[in-house]
């Protein structure tokens, strides 16, 4: 096939189209010098083994997170991944060359995905759960946009415990739907119910907060229904509803979050895989996919895709979200992690995270280091003296990842604050670093 380059009039004409007097004016939202303008100074020409060991030099700068003590969480979450995990996510029955639109050529995909659902329903105390989020902070936007068309209502109201990403996704997605955030919430003290009234759609809640803290859903719930409003709940750590009751269970009307906990390792940064569940009664208003058991003519066991709610399956008008992916390999990955844990094994995975962070906790408040939740699972908020960034970049010159400094993410957020996150991976040997490191 030929390339066709565009031609100056094509650019020119486009450039005319959108409203601009030239392409440097595409990028008038970069920070001053941060773009480029001259040439990349980069070295001549190298050989392929030359390049090899500068990139591997290059690579060794990197501090992973079984490096050292580790202790960063806050949407991300470095658990065990059994090597099982990933010899059978390679096997050849999962493979496809895309996303399963020829759904009964994929049967292998398509059960994965149908017992996908059924653990994240279980999961999460919900009815029926999709299988088509990119990650919790995306598939939070897509419940608030769910809420607005369910309830014919416009509003949504964002508890300050939510994490400052998913809300500035929820803000940039959620098109249309007027967003009341409320301030960040380190000690868990808002009055989130006092904003809700007869104008709001949803009242989006986070717990394990952002901040750690455990967050009882059911008044909030009440209160929502009392006023016509739903309630979307947000977690970020899987592992946690191996220990706390489901959200379905008290109250919630849509639940979404993070998957990347169970089967994912961390990796720079994903992919990742959102979860999304709901009551059976809005499953038609619910965006993405579902894969549905069923029979063939023979009366043999198959699956297919039994209800797909965006544009190129349905009319555009009648469609409730552009959702395009699966993230199938790492939907895969958490189902096969969770049949290898089963309902026991993610129970007593649950109890040794919320023992080793337990542990921290008590460790850093013998060492002087203020700890500011009284409930968690295995993340919470502590505060030191001065400047969190420094402590945290003082620390990591040690080897010692401490946590994250609140700031980095939340910018009106107090400066002294670090969320400090521990698992099964956590060791008395770490505990005893960080207690060394941030302690008085």
């Amino acid at each position: 096939m030929r390339y066709h380059p565009l031609t100056a009039d094509d650019r020119a004409l486009m450039l005319k189209k959108i409203g601009v007097g030239a392409i440097d004016d595409l990028f008038v939202d970069v920070p001053a010098g941060k773009l480029f303008t001259e040439p990349m100074n980069l070295p001549a020409g190298q050989s392929e083994i030359a390049v090899e060991r500068a990139l591997s030099a290059m690579a060794r700068k990197n501090h992973a997170a079984g490096d050292g003590p580790f202790f960063l969480g806050a949407g991300a979450y470095r658990h065990h991944v059994p090597a099982t995990v990933d010899h059978l996510i390679q096997r050849s029955e999962f493979l496809t060359s895309y996303t399963p639109y020829q759904a009964e050529i994929s049967q292998g995909t398509l059960q994965v995905l149908f017992e996908f659902q059924t653990q994240v329903a279980r999961l999460t105390g919900m009815e029926v759960a999709n299988a088509s989020m990119y990650d919790g902070s995306t598939a939070a936007a897509e419940a608030v946009m769910m809420a607005a068309r369910l309830t014919k209502r416009g509003k949504a109201v964002v508890s300050g415990g939510v994490h400052p990403q998913y809300r500035d996704v929820i803000a940039t997605v959620a098109t249309g739907v007027e967003i009341d955030a409320l301030p960040s919430d380190p000690t868990a003290g808002e009055d989130i119910l006092a904003r809700i009234d007869k104008d709001v759609a949803c009242v989006v809640v986070q717990s394990p907060s952002f901040y750690g803290h455990l967050i009882d859903l059911a008044p909030i719930a009440e209160a929502a229904h009392e006023a016509g409003a739903l309630l979307v709940s947000v977690f970020t750590e899987p592992v946690a509803l191996g220990a706390i009751e489901p959200p379905g269970a008290q109250g919630a009307d849509i639940v979404v979050g993070e998957g990347q906990g169970i089967g994912n390792p961390l990796t720079f940064g994903g992919p990742y895989v959102g979860l999304f569940a709901t009551q059976k009664k809005h499953v038609r208003q619910m965006p993405g996919r579902l894969s549905g058991e069923t029979v063939d003519a023979d009366g043999k066991r198959g699956y297919a895709l039994t209800l797909s709610t965006r544009e190129q399956h349905i009319r555009r008008d009648k469609a409730t979200s552009n959702i395009c992916t699966n993230s199938g390999l790492c939907a895969l990955a958490f189902t096969i992690h969770m049949t290898l844990l089963g309902e026991k094994g993610l129970t007593r995975l649950a109890a040794l995270n919320h023992e080793r962070a337990c542990a921290t906790a008590d460790a850093l408040t013998a060492a002087g280091v203020e700890v500011l939740n009284e409930t968690f699972f295995n993340e919470f908020t502590v505060r030191v003296p001065g400047d969190a960034a420094a402590v945290v970049e003082r620390a990591a010159g040690e080897g010692i990842i401490a946590g994250l400094p609140v700031s980095r993410l939340d910018a009106a957020a107090p400066g002294d604050l670090i969320v400090v996150a521990a698992t099964e991976l956590t060791t008395d040997e770490d505990i005893a670093a960080l207690a060394g490191a941030l302690g008085a």
